[in-house]
């Protein structure tokens, strides 16, 4: 079976040369690589080194809406799936799990690559961030040049004070992990519990109480005090088809726009 690692962040915001480190440093010398890019992605230095990898095969994808295209696994292969930094990235976390079952594949775990002079710059993509690390097991802290320690301390409290279980990773300026075999580590570390096995899509579903004080006919939405993981709070869909929790499009505050 196939571990597949899936990795969200923003154009430039070194998930490459994060990728290469894991691979090269991270993976058993013998152990095959498949990185799938999006299509959508620019050159980047960090392409060379990931191509000069021997034990690693890379493959451009293309997202088209509202699925993640089928792919032909090398068996046994460690896959890491950069996600579309220029797509909708809950589209793409929602289409994830059918994927991985269509491919007999498992989760290993969910990276986001932080782009933290983006983050200080544009305040109001706190709420992006929010959504995208909710997702993730392991966050890797990039592009810290410059930006005063007040504030990434305050911004990683702003989650641990929240009790997040993810990881927050520092990296270095040339992308190299102190560390790269335990960010590998498949243990789940994330808030969202929508890719456990036992999870099932409830969202539009309501359970009849049996409360006596409760008036006749009246419903309840599932909850874990029914035995039964809550809906995935942002996958939730209004009547309307737009998602009851939105975010804002981080591609209006991407260099150049």
């Amino acid at each position: 079976m196939n571990s597949v690692y899936f990795i969200l962040g923003t154009p430039g915001s070194g998930r490459r040369a994060i990728v290469r480190d894991l691979i090269e440093n991270g993976l058993a010398a013998e152990g095959k690589a498949l990185v799938l890019l999006a299509g959508t992605e620019a050159a980047d230095p960090a392409d060379a080194k990931l191509a000069a990898q021997t034990n690693t095969e890379v493959r451009r994808w293309q997202w088209t809406k509202p699925a993640l295209p089928p792919v032909d696994l090398p068996a046994g292969a460690t896959v890491f799936l950069i996600a579309d930094a220029h797509a909708d990235p809950l589209d793409q976390l929602e289409a994830l799990k059918p994927w991985l079952e269509e491919h007999g594949a498992e989760l290993a775990r969910i990276f986001c690559v932080m782009d933290c002079t983006l983050a200080e710059k544009h305040p109001v993509l706190r709420q992006w961030f929010d959504a995208i690390i909710h997702f993730a097991d392991v966050v890797f802290l990039t592009r810290r040049e410059g930006l005063a320690n007040k504030w990434l301390s305050d911004f990683i409290k702003h989650y641990t004070g929240q009790r997040f279980p993810c990881h927050f990773v520092p990296v270095k300026t040339k992308g190299d992990l102190a560390t790269p075999l335990v960010w590998l580590d498949p243990t789940p570390r994330r808030v969202s519990q929508y890719f456990e096995d036992d999870y099932v899509d409830l969202s539009d579903v309501v359970i009849e109480t049996g409360d006596d004080e409760a008036e006749a006919g009246e419903a309840v939405e599932p909850g874990e005090e029914d035995g039964i993981i809550p809906p995935e709070p942002y996958f939730v869909r209004l009547s309307s088809g737009r998602r009851a929790k939105e975010v804002p499009d981080h591609r209006d505050f991407l260099p150049g726009k």
